[in-house]
Order: structure tokens, then C-alpha cells, then sequence
């Protein structure tokens, strides 16, 4: 319920605080007081588009804002949704600059208008004589009889049933789809996976041929050059080895008279193994260093396949060309894999449409009981304030499965004797949809949280006994749902627990609204004069105590 709301440099509300009762409020005033005013910043506080046109003052920004305690109605998993932390008592808050930049705050983090008016449309309805769309929605009529029936969870149920059967359809087209398109291309893919699976490419080292192919290309040339390595090495007259041998000789004679020498030696001596041996392995590789020109031709021969599909398929090394390979053996291995998937997906999928279908039966097996105690229901609602030839017909018909059912209903309604019921919004007048909507609501208060409702004059086109009795009906709604309700009846100002007055107040340099809660004393002189005019008679004033009396008494029931 709404705890607290503040409007500030809004249109003719400079500052205004309303703390309302958690039971019913009522609000009355002279036309053009403010009150549709105060609606409006509501209105901005819920998401509706800004315009800075309606700052009091030009140069400060207009703040809304509004104080909720939200334990009853459930609310933890649009929170979640929308990133929020989520508390018992929950502030919205909007903002908007004399530039006409606008901002949304829940519980002081920054929101999109779109949050807000998600969080906000679960904490506050503003209802008025001129709101019939929403009634006239097919979705919204099979909302309200679902809840009036008390089939939310029944409908939870199936609705969990038609998601799950929706994921597995979406799940089996994607699945075709892909065998479509895999089968397009399954002739290519297999072709090209031939080509790779020929090349052999496991246990393929390229660098190595690469090397080897090098090799023998200059094959001459190696030998060559290794034959005069040698040569230098241990065969001229002025070899590396003799050299070194003989200076080894000369290091061992000096050896006996410094250990340096000696150790000079040594070295040296491991110098000449090494160079023995280098010798001996150049030696080797100029005895095997021989041209082989079928070598050549069969290691050119493989490498111009492995270059050629590199080049094909775009890749630089056998490592990503034997990816490829594995990536297409894939593709090809799938598509014979997936004519058993798709067989499992639509067996699942018969199987999940069999338990919507049936889910689906049953609940409208439900909600058809519904309809006639819903019209009887209203109408005997309807007839209690003044309408005593109303009609109410749930036409019924029955469609392919949706995420609420089977069901297609259209609530019909005639207030007149004789005439066939139409559409509400053809129907209904403006005054006749209003009460029509007050009995829709009255009849859900007992079935689930409502947010906070504000009746905007919902009392048009009715007066004496009936007035009574439609504020009785919102006593009793607001026994566990808090209201608030702009009205011009006496009747209607008598039954609320709390009476705010919204006023005029005219300063040098322009006229504020305002708004005060009314003492039991004021409260009488304000219905007397809404009974009589400005100046009230003895009897205007007894007449409002009466009125007073009975509201006390049926809020004290």
C-alpha cells in the first residue's frame, strides 16, 4: 500500500505530502483545485511520459515520489528481473529537470521508465470513468475470471506445460532447419573430407620435408663443401687437428712447471676429442650426401598436395589443415546422426502438445463453471447500484493452444431490459462502466493483493441511495485493500476512514493547489456544503452528521 507520497514543483503543486490511511481515502475539492492534477503526478510516478512545461517553477526540477510497503504482494521475482534489491518497503522515485530530462529511481538506483512502470503498474491502479480499454482486452477479461475462479495456479501450471511444449517445437524447427541445411551441403563436405582423408595427414611432419626435399635439391653442394670441411679439418697439411695436436705436444712439455699450463693442456686435449669427432661426422654425412632425383620428384610431389590444400582451405600449417579435416568429419558424422534426434525431438514434442492439450482442457473445464457464478455474481452487484436489468454473457469460444489456454472470451453486457448484450466497450456508458468496473474489482478483493486502487470520480452519474451503497461496496474493498477515491458526493465523502480536501490558495504572484487532511469537524462542514453550497443550512449540517454516523458505523463493523 501507498505510505507516503510527495509531489514537489509540479503544475500548481509547489509542495504537497499525502500520508493516507490504509483503508479508504477520499478526496474531494472545488473543480480545478488540483485534484486531476495530483493524478497526474501519480501517473508520472508509474511511467508516464514528462513534460517540462508542467514545472511550478521553471528553474527546479520536479521531484515525485512515493512510499510503499509491498510484504503482501509478492513481488521478490520482478525485483530479480530487473537486477533490484529487493525490501519490504519500496520507494519510487522520478524526477524531471527544466531541461525536460527525465529520471526513474526505484529504492534510490537509477531504473528505465520501463522498470518503473512494470514495479509500479503491481503497486498502484488509477482507475477512472474513462479507462475502458483495458477492460475491453480479451487478455485482461480471462485474467480477472481466472482470478475470480482461482485458477492462477492452475493456470501456472499450464502455462509451465505450454513453455516447455513452445522450447521443444522452437528446439525441433532449429533442428530441421539444420538438416536442411546440412543436407545442402553434405555433398560438398564429403567431397572436400575425401580429398583431406587422402592426404593422409596423421603423422605428417611438413618441416621435415620441407628439409629433406632442401637437402637433396643441393645435394652437390653439401657434399662439396662438407669433402673441403674435412679436408680442413684432419686431411691439408695445416689442419685444425695437427695444429691443434701439436699444440697439445708443446702445453704438455711446459706442463711440470705451473699447474696452469697443465690445465691449459687438458683443455686442450678435450678440444681435439671434439674436433676428432666433428671430423668423423662431417666425414659421415659427405659419404651419404647423394642426389636422388625420385626422392626429389615424390617429396615435391606430397608437399604440392599438402600446399594445395592449405591454400583451398585457407589455413597456413598442417596443424589447422588437419583441424579441418576433424571439423568436417564432424559435420558429415552429424548429419547422419540427426535424422535419431529430430525422431526423439518430435516424439517429445507429440508428448508435450498431448499435455498442453490436456492441461489445457481442464482448465477450461474450470473457468466454463465460472461463468455463469461470475454473472450472476455482477449483476446482482450491478443491480444493488441502481442497475437492475443488467446482463452479463461470457461468450465462449475455443481456439489452438496459447500461452493462457484454449480459451477465447469476450465479457458481453447490457444495462438495459430487452437489449442484447455487446461488447463493453459498445455497451457501456461512462457512468455505467464505472460502477461495472467497481463490482469487477469489489468481487477480486477477496481473491487477491490488489495494488493500492484510486478511483477517479468513479462515482459520475449517480447520486442518493446508490451513491450509498457504492461507498458500502468500497468499505468493504477496502477493508483489505487500500483505496483511494476523488469523488464530488457527499455520500461517497462520508464513507471514507480518511477526507483530504484539495484547495486553492491565491498568492500575489499566482494561484498554489494544496491539500489537508480534515478534522471530524471539517469533514462535516465540507459534506454540508457538498450537500447545500457555500453556505450550508442546520440541516445541510445535520444531514452531513447522519451521513458521518452511517460511514463510522460500517467501518466499525
Amino acid at each position: 500500500m501507498l505510505v507516503d507520497l510527495r509531489i514537489q514543483n509540479y503544475a500548481l503543486i509547489e509542495q504537497l505530502e499525502l500520508r493516507p490511511s490504509a483503508l479508504l481515502n477520499i478526496i474531494t475539492g472545488e473543480t480545478g483545485a488540483g485534484k486531476s492534477i495530483m493524478l497526474g503526478a501519480i501517473g508520472l510516478l508509474l511511467g508516464n511520459r514528462a513534460d517540462s512545461r508542467m514545472l511550478f517553477h521553471t528553474e527546479r526540477k520536479c521531484v515525485i515520489e512515493g512510499q510503499f510497503n509491498i510484504s503482501d504482494y509478492q513481488l521478490q521475482d520482478i525485483f530479480e528481473a530487473e537486477d533490484l534489491d529487493y525490501d519490504t518497503q519500496c520507494i519510487l522515485r522520478r524526477e524531471i529537470s527544466p531541461t525536460g530530462k527525465s529520471r526513474a529511481f526505484v529504492n534510490d538506483t537509477p531504473v528505465t521508465l520501463d522498470t518503473l512502470r512494470k514495479i509500479g503498474a503491481n503497486l498502484m491502479d488509477i482507475h477512472s470513468q474513462h479507462d475502458t480499454l483495458l477492460l475491453g482486452d480479451a487478455v485482461f477479461q480471462l485474467n480477472l475470471l481466472d482470478l475470480y475462479a482461482g485458477l492462477v495456479p492452475t493456470r501456472a501450471h499450464y502455462g509451465n506445460a505450454f513453455r516447455q511444449y513452445r522450447k521443444l517445437e522452437a528446439d525441433l524447427k532449429s533442428l530441421e532447419d539444420q538438416v536442411a541445411q546440412a543436407n545442402k551441403e553434405l555433398d560438398y563436405n564429403s567431397f572436400l573430407l575425401s580429398e583431406l582423408e587422402d592426404a593422409r595427414l596423421d603423422n605428417e611432419n611438413q618441416e621435415e620435408l620441407e628439409q629433406e626435399i632442401k637437402q637433396l635439391e643441393h645435394a652437390e653442394e653439401i657434399k662439396y663443401k662438407l669433402s673441403q670441411a674435412y679436408q680442413s679439418l684432419s686431411e691439408s697439411e695445416y689442419c685444425a687437428t695437427g695444429s691443434m695436436k701439436e699444440a697439445a705436444t708443446l702445453l704438455g712439455q711446459i706442463a711440470t712447471y705451473a699447474d696452469s699450463f697443465k690445465g691449459l693442456k687438458e683443455r686442450l686435449d678435450s678440444c681435439l676429442i671434439e674436433l676428432h669427432d666433428i671430423a668423423d661426422e662431417v666425414e659421415a654425412a659427405e659419404r651419404r650426401t647423394e642426389g636422388d632425383p625420385t626422392r626429389i620428384d615424390e617429396l615435391q610431389t606430397r608437399l604440392n598436395v599438402i600446399y594445395n590444400l592449405q591454400r583451398k582451405h585457407q589455413v597456413r600449417d598442417l596443424e589447422a589443415l588437419v583441424q579441418v579435416r576433424d571439423e568436417l568429419r564432424q559435420k558429415v558424422g552429424s548429419v547422419f546422426n540427426l535424422d535419431k534426434e529430430i525422431a526423439r525431438l518430435r516424439k517429445d514434442t507429440e508428448g508435450a502438445l498431448a499435455t498442453v492439450k490436456r492441461q489445457a482442457a481442464k482448465l477450461s473445464e474450470n473457468r466454463q463453471k465460472a461463468f455463469p457464478l461470475f454473472s450472476k455474481e455482477l449483476c446482482s452487484l450491478l443491480a444493488d447500484l441502481g442497475m437492475p436489468h443488467s446482463r452479463i454473457v461470457v461468450q465462449h469460444s475455443t481456439g489452438q493452444p496459447a500461452a493462457s489456454g484454449t480459451d477465447v472470451i469476450s465479457i458481453l453486457f447490457t444495462a438495459n431490459k430487452g437489449a442484447q448484450p455487446q461488447t463493453l466497450s459498445k455497451a457501456a456508458s461512462g457512468g455505467e462502466f464505472s460502477r461495472l468496473m467497481l463490482c469487477i474489482k469489489y468481487m477480486l478483493a477477496d481473491k487477491t493483493a490488489l495494488p493500492t486502487i484510486v478511483f477517479d470520480e468513479i462515482d459520475t452519474g449517480i447520486s442518493g441511495e446508490i451513491a450509498v451503497k457504492v461507498g458500502r461496496m468500497m468499505q468493504q474493498m477496502a477493508k483489505k485493500h487500500q483505496l483511494v477515491a476523488i469523488s464530488h458526493l457527499p455520500q461517497m465523502a462520508a464513507a471514507g476512514d480518511a477526507h483530504y480536501f484539495v484547495y486553492k490558495e491565491d498568492r500575489a504572484d499566482r494561484t498554489v493547489s494544496r491539500i489537508r487532511k480534515l478534522s471530524e469537524e471539517e469533514r462535516i462542514r465540507e459534506i454540508a456544503q457538498m450537500i447545500s453550497g457555500a453556505n450550508p443550512s442546520e440541516n445541510a449540517f445535520q444531514s452531513a452528521r447522519e451521513l458521518l454516523a452511517m460511514g463510522g458505523e460500517l467501518l466499525a463493523a
